[in-house]
């Protein structure tokens, strides 16, 4: 839900709703929409180690909803949900990441010693 939303809201964003005055289109959506292609495949095969690489790709969005939340009035509301997408996509990662992996084993050290037996 958050890698498709965050995938959606910034291909809406930055080729429909408000397009850079500035710069060509197709090159924010380059930098922006290309790198969140990456890992579709790896991330819809359900591959445990694309969802851990794909925790670091979703912080520079994180960062980018902070920035336009706080850096821009018009803006704010998508700034706010980038944030909201971009942790909803990180903490899926995580959870999917802990959980899909082999069962964690209890380390056994050496036997505990009883008082009497000292």
């Amino acid at each position: 839900m958050g890698y498709f939303g965050l995938l959606f809201l910034l291909l809406g964003w930055f080729s429909w709703y408000s397009p850079p005055e500035e710069i060509p289109r197709s090159l924010v959506l380059i930098m922006v929409v290309v790198p969140l292609l990456f890992p579709l495949r790896g991330l819809l095969a359900g591959k445990r180690r694309t969802h851990q690489w794909s925790n670091f790709l979703a912080l520079p969005y994180f960062a980018m909803g902070v920035d336009y939340a706080y850096n821009s009035a018009t803006e704010a509301h998508l700034g706010g949900l980038v944030i909201a997408l971009s942790l909803i996509f990180w903490s899926g990662c995580v959870m999917y990441s802990r959980y899909t992996g082999p069962p964690r084993t209890k380390k056994r050290g050496a036997p505990r010693l009883t008082p009497h037996e000292r």
